[in-house]
Protein backbone atom coordinates (compact mmCIF):
# COMPACT_ATOMS: atom_id res chain seq x y z
CA UNK A 1 0.00 0.00 0.00
CA UNK A 2 1.23 3.66 -0.80
CA UNK A 3 2.24 5.68 1.86
CA UNK A 4 0.51 9.23 0.93
CA UNK A 5 2.63 12.22 1.07
CA UNK A 6 2.33 16.18 1.15
CA UNK A 7 4.64 19.35 1.74
CA UNK A 8 3.81 22.21 2.96
CA UNK A 9 5.75 25.54 2.09
CA UNK A 10 7.07 25.23 -1.40
CA UNK A 11 9.89 27.84 -1.22
CA UNK A 12 13.90 26.41 -1.53
CA UNK A 13 14.09 24.01 0.57
CA UNK A 14 10.86 21.45 -0.46
CA UNK A 15 12.86 20.84 -3.84
CA UNK A 16 15.29 18.40 -2.16
CA UNK A 17 11.89 17.16 -0.06
CA UNK A 18 9.94 16.52 -3.58
CA UNK A 19 12.88 14.95 -4.96
CA UNK A 20 13.28 12.46 -2.31
CA UNK A 21 9.57 11.25 -2.21
CA UNK A 22 9.58 10.95 -6.20
CA UNK A 23 12.30 8.48 -5.89
CA UNK A 24 10.72 6.90 -2.80
CA UNK A 25 9.23 3.28 -3.39
CA UNK A 26 5.61 3.07 -2.17
CA UNK A 27 5.30 6.81 -1.66
CA UNK A 28 2.97 8.86 -3.55
CA UNK A 29 2.68 13.07 -3.16
CA UNK A 30 -0.71 13.69 -3.28
CA UNK A 31 -1.30 17.44 -2.08
CA UNK A 32 0.91 20.89 -1.55
CA UNK A 33 0.26 23.38 0.49
CA UNK A 34 1.56 27.31 0.56
CA UNK A 35 0.08 30.69 1.33
CA UNK A 36 1.64 32.44 -1.41
CA UNK A 37 -0.49 32.12 -4.49
CA UNK A 38 2.08 32.24 -6.75
CA UNK A 39 4.36 29.19 -5.32
CA UNK A 40 1.34 27.49 -4.80
CA UNK A 41 0.31 27.59 -8.45
CA UNK A 42 3.55 26.66 -9.55
CA UNK A 43 3.92 23.74 -7.36
CA UNK A 44 0.12 22.94 -7.93
CA UNK A 45 1.20 23.21 -11.79
CA UNK A 46 4.52 21.25 -11.46
CA UNK A 47 3.51 18.16 -9.10
CA UNK A 48 0.09 17.00 -10.85
CA UNK A 49 -1.72 17.52 -7.60
CA UNK A 50 -4.34 19.51 -5.26
CA UNK A 51 -3.11 22.27 -3.63
CA UNK A 52 -3.92 24.51 -0.88
CA UNK A 53 -3.75 27.91 1.31
CA UNK A 54 -4.48 26.67 4.45
CA UNK A 55 -2.84 23.22 5.98
CA UNK A 56 -5.68 22.51 8.21
CA UNK A 57 -7.86 22.48 4.41
CA UNK A 58 -5.15 20.08 2.96
CA UNK A 59 -5.50 17.55 6.10
CA UNK A 60 -9.00 17.48 6.01
CA UNK A 61 -9.29 16.44 2.35
CA UNK A 62 -6.87 14.38 1.46
CA UNK A 63 -5.43 12.88 5.15
CA UNK A 64 -1.82 12.50 3.90
CA UNK A 65 0.52 9.65 5.97
CA UNK A 66 3.23 11.80 5.92
CA UNK A 67 3.15 16.12 6.32
CA UNK A 68 6.50 17.59 5.01
CA UNK A 69 7.11 21.11 6.77
CA UNK A 70 9.15 23.71 4.77
CA UNK A 71 7.70 26.87 5.89
CA UNK A 72 9.72 29.75 7.55
CA UNK A 73 10.99 28.91 10.71
CA UNK A 74 8.09 30.63 13.09
CA UNK A 75 5.56 28.56 11.47
CA UNK A 76 7.36 25.00 12.50
CA UNK A 77 5.82 24.35 15.70
CA UNK A 78 2.46 25.69 15.08
CA UNK A 79 2.16 23.22 12.02
CA UNK A 80 3.59 20.43 13.38
CA UNK A 81 1.41 20.43 16.39
CA UNK A 82 -1.23 20.65 14.23
CA UNK A 83 -0.61 17.53 12.23
CA UNK A 84 0.55 15.42 15.29
CA UNK A 85 -2.78 15.96 16.80
CA UNK A 86 -4.50 14.88 13.74
CA UNK A 87 -2.58 12.23 13.84
CA UNK A 88 -0.86 12.69 11.11
CA UNK A 89 3.03 11.99 10.98
CA UNK A 90 5.24 14.85 10.02
CA UNK A 91 9.13 15.45 9.22
CA UNK A 92 10.30 19.50 9.61
CA UNK A 93 12.93 21.04 8.47
CA UNK A 94 15.44 22.36 11.14
CA UNK A 95 15.01 24.27 13.18
CA UNK A 96 12.54 22.81 15.76
CA UNK A 97 11.08 26.20 16.32
CA UNK A 98 11.52 29.99 16.28
CA UNK A 99 11.64 30.02 19.91
CA UNK A 100 12.37 27.57 23.41
CA UNK A 101 8.26 28.35 24.07
CA UNK A 102 7.27 27.10 20.68
CA UNK A 103 10.27 24.11 20.70
CA UNK A 104 9.24 23.12 24.13
CA UNK A 105 5.62 22.93 22.81
CA UNK A 106 6.26 20.37 19.94
CA UNK A 107 8.63 18.38 22.14
CA UNK A 108 5.50 17.94 24.54
CA UNK A 109 2.83 17.29 21.23
CA UNK A 110 4.77 14.82 19.81
CA UNK A 111 5.43 13.09 23.36
CA UNK A 112 1.22 12.92 23.65
CA UNK A 113 0.63 11.47 20.41
CA UNK A 114 1.43 8.46 18.63
CA UNK A 115 1.89 10.14 15.11
CA UNK A 116 5.63 10.17 14.64
CA UNK A 117 7.90 13.22 13.42
CA UNK A 118 11.80 14.02 12.42
CA UNK A 119 13.45 16.96 12.56
CA UNK A 120 16.16 17.64 9.08
CA UNK A 121 19.47 17.14 10.82
CA UNK A 122 20.30 15.54 7.60
CA UNK A 123 23.88 16.00 7.95
CA UNK A 124 23.87 13.37 11.37
CA UNK A 125 23.58 10.98 7.59
CA UNK A 126 26.79 12.54 5.97
CA UNK A 127 29.05 9.46 5.59
CA UNK A 128 31.76 11.58 7.31
CA UNK A 129 29.06 12.34 10.44
CA UNK A 130 28.14 8.30 10.43
CA UNK A 131 32.29 7.28 10.54
CA UNK A 132 32.82 10.02 13.43
CA UNK A 133 30.09 8.81 15.44
CA UNK A 134 30.83 5.17 15.08
CA UNK A 135 34.51 5.61 15.62
CA UNK A 136 34.33 7.91 18.99
CA UNK A 137 31.43 4.90 19.96
CA UNK A 138 33.74 2.35 19.80
CA UNK A 139 36.14 4.10 22.20
CA UNK A 140 39.01 2.87 19.73
CA UNK A 141 40.80 6.29 19.87
CA UNK A 142 40.33 6.86 23.82
CA UNK A 143 38.11 9.48 25.75
CA UNK A 144 37.52 12.97 23.65
CA UNK A 145 39.94 15.55 25.03
CA UNK A 146 38.23 18.36 22.79
CA UNK A 147 36.38 19.88 19.48
CA UNK A 148 36.49 22.60 17.65
CA UNK A 149 34.10 23.86 14.63
CA UNK A 150 33.50 26.74 12.63
CA UNK A 151 31.32 27.34 9.57
CA UNK A 152 32.47 30.37 7.00
CA UNK A 153 30.23 31.55 5.23
CA UNK A 154 28.61 33.88 2.85
CA UNK A 155 25.36 35.68 2.61
CA UNK A 156 24.47 38.52 0.48
CA UNK A 157 22.09 41.67 1.76
CA UNK A 158 20.10 39.95 -1.71
CA UNK A 159 19.66 36.81 -0.14
CA UNK A 160 17.74 38.26 3.02
CA UNK A 161 15.75 40.84 0.65
CA UNK A 162 14.80 37.88 -1.29
CA UNK A 163 13.19 36.02 1.71
CA UNK A 164 12.73 39.47 4.37
CA UNK A 165 11.55 37.15 7.28
CA UNK A 166 15.27 34.95 7.33
CA UNK A 167 16.78 38.50 8.65
CA UNK A 168 14.35 38.94 11.50
CA UNK A 169 13.97 37.60 15.18
CA UNK A 170 10.47 37.21 14.59
CA UNK A 171 10.03 35.29 11.28
CA UNK A 172 14.06 33.55 11.89
CA UNK A 173 14.42 33.43 15.60
CA UNK A 174 17.94 34.50 15.00
CA UNK A 175 20.32 34.51 12.16
CA UNK A 176 23.34 32.70 11.13
CA UNK A 177 23.30 30.50 14.23
CA UNK A 178 19.41 29.19 13.23
CA UNK A 179 19.60 28.87 9.88
CA UNK A 180 23.09 28.15 8.90
CA UNK A 181 25.26 27.04 11.77
CA UNK A 182 22.48 25.24 13.64
CA UNK A 183 23.69 22.14 11.72
CA UNK A 184 27.21 22.38 12.87
CA UNK A 185 26.19 23.05 16.24
CA UNK A 186 23.94 19.83 16.27
CA UNK A 187 27.12 17.94 15.05
CA UNK A 188 29.12 18.91 18.01
CA UNK A 189 26.65 18.25 20.59
CA UNK A 190 25.95 14.94 19.22
CA UNK A 191 29.75 13.93 18.31
CA UNK A 192 31.01 15.08 21.68
CA UNK A 193 28.33 15.13 23.93
CA UNK A 194 25.74 16.60 25.68
CA UNK A 195 26.09 20.42 26.40
CA UNK A 196 25.94 21.41 30.05
CA UNK A 197 27.32 25.36 30.01
CA UNK A 198 28.06 27.76 27.21
CA UNK A 199 29.86 31.16 26.93
CA UNK A 200 29.46 32.88 23.89
CA UNK A 201 28.36 35.80 22.00
CA UNK A 202 26.66 36.39 18.85
CA UNK A 203 26.84 40.07 16.63
CA UNK A 204 26.26 41.90 13.32
CA UNK A 205 29.38 42.60 11.95
CA UNK A 206 28.54 42.69 7.95
CA UNK A 207 24.84 42.93 7.20
CA UNK A 208 23.77 45.81 9.82
CA UNK A 209 22.26 47.38 7.48
CA UNK A 210 19.93 44.06 5.93
CA UNK A 211 19.21 42.28 8.74
CA UNK A 212 18.24 42.84 12.25
CA UNK A 213 20.10 39.35 13.62
CA UNK A 214 23.37 38.12 14.16
CA UNK A 215 25.84 37.31 11.20
CA UNK A 216 28.67 36.44 13.45
CA UNK A 217 29.10 34.14 16.53
CA UNK A 218 30.98 32.39 18.96
CA UNK A 219 30.81 30.12 21.83
CA UNK A 220 32.79 27.91 23.75
CA UNK A 221 30.79 24.70 25.24
CA UNK A 222 31.46 22.73 28.40
CA UNK A 223 30.01 19.05 27.64
CA UNK A 224 29.32 16.40 30.19
CA UNK A 225 31.99 14.83 31.23
CA UNK A 226 34.32 17.95 31.07
CA UNK A 227 35.31 18.01 27.89
CA UNK A 228 35.25 21.83 26.28
CA UNK A 229 35.03 23.22 22.45
CA UNK A 230 35.17 25.97 20.76
CA UNK A 231 32.91 27.09 17.91
CA UNK A 232 33.07 30.21 15.39
CA UNK A 233 31.03 31.38 12.46
CA UNK A 234 30.25 33.99 10.64
CA UNK A 235 28.51 34.98 7.13
CA UNK A 236 31.55 37.65 6.50
CA UNK A 237 33.72 35.53 4.70
CA UNK A 238 34.51 35.62 0.78
CA UNK A 239 32.45 32.11 -0.47
CA UNK A 240 31.20 29.26 1.27
CA UNK A 241 34.33 27.47 2.85
CA UNK A 242 33.94 23.57 3.86
CA UNK A 243 32.74 23.12 7.25
CA UNK A 244 35.42 22.05 9.67
CA UNK A 245 34.72 19.96 12.83
CA UNK A 246 37.77 18.76 14.49
CA UNK A 247 37.45 16.24 17.77
CA UNK A 248 41.06 15.63 19.43
CA UNK A 249 40.98 11.71 21.71
CA UNK A 250 43.56 10.32 23.67
CA UNK A 251 44.80 8.24 20.44
CA UNK A 252 43.98 10.27 17.49
CA UNK A 253 42.70 13.63 15.75
CA UNK A 254 39.20 13.72 13.57
CA UNK A 255 39.17 16.15 11.00
CA UNK A 256 36.20 16.77 8.81
CA UNK A 257 37.07 18.68 5.60
CA UNK A 258 34.59 17.89 3.37
CA UNK A 259 35.96 14.01 3.61
CA UNK A 260 36.89 12.76 7.27
CA UNK A 261 40.93 12.56 7.84
CA UNK A 262 41.45 10.49 10.95
CA UNK A 263 45.02 10.61 11.82
CA UNK A 264 46.38 7.79 14.69
CA UNK A 265 48.85 8.51 17.09
CA UNK A 266 50.11 5.55 15.58
CA UNK A 267 50.75 7.14 12.66
CA UNK A 268 48.06 5.56 10.86
CA UNK A 269 45.99 8.16 8.63
CA UNK A 270 42.51 6.92 7.43
CA UNK A 271 40.52 9.35 4.82
CA UNK A 272 36.41 8.61 4.46
CA UNK A 273 34.98 10.40 1.49
CA UNK A 274 31.82 12.30 1.93
CA UNK A 275 29.24 11.06 -0.24
CA UNK A 276 28.02 13.18 -3.73
CA UNK A 277 24.63 13.41 -4.93
CA UNK A 278 22.85 14.96 -7.55
CA UNK A 279 20.52 17.28 -6.53
CA UNK A 280 18.25 20.18 -7.39
CA UNK A 281 19.09 21.49 -3.74
CA UNK A 282 21.88 23.77 -2.68
CA UNK A 283 24.99 22.14 -2.09
CA UNK A 284 25.52 23.30 1.45
CA UNK A 285 22.13 21.45 2.45
CA UNK A 286 24.39 18.57 2.19
CA UNK A 287 23.71 15.14 0.35
CA UNK A 288 21.48 13.49 2.97
CA UNK A 289 18.10 14.83 3.21
CA UNK A 290 16.96 11.79 0.91
CA UNK A 291 18.80 9.06 3.56
CA UNK A 292 17.01 11.31 6.28
CA UNK A 293 13.27 11.18 5.00
CA UNK A 294 13.79 7.40 3.29
CA UNK A 295 14.96 5.89 6.77
CA UNK A 296 11.74 7.94 8.36
CA UNK A 297 9.53 6.29 6.50
CA UNK A 298 11.11 3.34 7.01
CA UNK A 299 10.53 3.79 10.13
CA UNK A 300 6.86 4.26 10.50
CA UNK A 301 5.31 1.45 12.13
CA UNK A 302 8.22 1.23 14.70
CA UNK A 303 6.79 2.04 17.95
CA UNK A 304 9.96 4.16 19.09
CA UNK A 305 10.36 7.74 18.06
CA UNK A 306 12.22 8.58 15.40
CA UNK A 307 15.61 8.84 16.52
CA UNK A 308 16.22 13.02 15.57
CA UNK A 309 13.18 13.48 17.67
CA UNK A 310 12.06 17.34 18.74
CA UNK A 311 13.57 15.90 22.23
CA UNK A 312 16.65 15.80 20.24
CA UNK A 313 16.51 18.80 18.07
CA UNK A 314 16.05 20.89 21.08
CA UNK A 315 19.31 20.55 22.55
CA UNK A 316 20.78 22.78 19.95
CA UNK A 317 17.76 25.41 20.14
CA UNK A 318 18.67 25.55 23.63
CA UNK A 319 22.72 26.11 22.79
CA UNK A 320 21.57 28.81 20.61
CA UNK A 321 19.40 30.50 22.81
CA UNK A 322 21.52 30.71 25.51
CA UNK A 323 24.39 32.50 23.26
CA UNK A 324 21.75 34.75 22.51
CA UNK A 325 20.39 36.08 26.04
CA UNK A 326 23.70 36.50 26.56
CA UNK A 327 24.66 38.53 23.79
CA UNK A 328 21.40 40.46 24.37
CA UNK A 329 20.40 40.99 28.02
CA UNK A 330 18.37 44.08 27.03
CA UNK A 331 16.07 42.00 24.62
CA UNK A 332 15.81 38.63 26.37
CA UNK A 333 12.25 38.09 26.16
CA UNK A 334 13.07 38.47 22.30
CA UNK A 335 15.55 36.42 21.43
CA UNK A 336 14.57 33.41 23.66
Amino acid sequence: MSTTAAVIGCGDVSAVHFEAVAKLDGATLVAVCDSDPHRLAAATAAHGVPGFADHLSLIEAVRPDVVHICTPHDQHASLAADCLERGVNVIVEKPLAHTLAEGRRLVEAASAGTAKIAVCFQNRYNATSQAMHALLQSGEPGAVVGASATVMWQRSAEYYESRPWRGTWAGGGGGLMMNQAIHTVDLLQWLVGDVVSVTGNASTRFLAGAIEVEDTAEFVAEHEGGVRSAFYATLANAYNAPVTLDVVTEKAVLSLRGDLTVTHADGRVDVIPERTSESGGRSYWGVSHELLINDFYGRLDDPEPFWISPAEAEKSLRIIKDVYRQSYPESADRVS
